[in-house]
């Protein structure tokens, strides 16, 4: 944990920032920003969120049907597992300490199946997301099940998977 935010943890962030369970997903959330702008009549142009992560409220595996950009804001490192159509998977490491290779910011392309947790024993990880068309309920979807997923994705990432189904 960075010194700096040796303060805040998880519930104080989620009473500064109005956070809400995301129920279907894991974690808690704020939407701070909905364009007002349409595409079409209904879909709205861009949106974004905080997104705070624990160690008892990960996000589950998914998929959305546009990119999906994650921004690290502060507290502990945060495995973000991508598993991709041509059936590779990939983590990428978000968090502050650039040296040691984490990002500050890492892009899911749309219809990959990405979840995300924190690393070691972190306890809070505070994230955003930013996603253009906005992010819509109807749009998440889950995996047909944790077969599916360790049947078709590499052994070295079952356990990772398995926690974050």
């Amino acid at each position: 944990m960075i010194e700096e935010h040796k303060g805040l943890n998880a519930e104080k962030i989620i009473k500064l920032l109005g956070l809400e369970p995301l129920s279907f997903e894991g974690g808690y959330f704020r939407r701070t920003y909905l364009s007002p702008e349409k595409i079409g009549s209904s879909q709205h142009l861009c949106s974004a969120i905080f997104y705070l992560i624990t160690p008892e409220s990960h996000s589950r595996i998914h998929k959305l049907p546009s990119d999906e950009i994650y921004h690290f804001y502060l507290g502990d490192p945060v495995e973000l597992l991508l598993l991709k159509n041509d059936k590779k998977a990939e983590i990428i490491r978000l968090g502050p300490d650039l040296l040691s290779g984490f990002v500050l910011q890492s892009t899911v392309a749309a219809g990959v199946w990405q979840g995300s947790r924190l690393i070691g024993h972190g306890r809070f990880a505070l994230l955003g997301t930013t996603m253009a068309p906005a992010f819509s309920g109807q749009d998440f979807q889950r995996p047909p099940g944790l077969d599916y997923l360790l049947s078709n994705y590499p052994g070295d990432y079952h356990e990772i998977i398995s926690d974050l189904y």
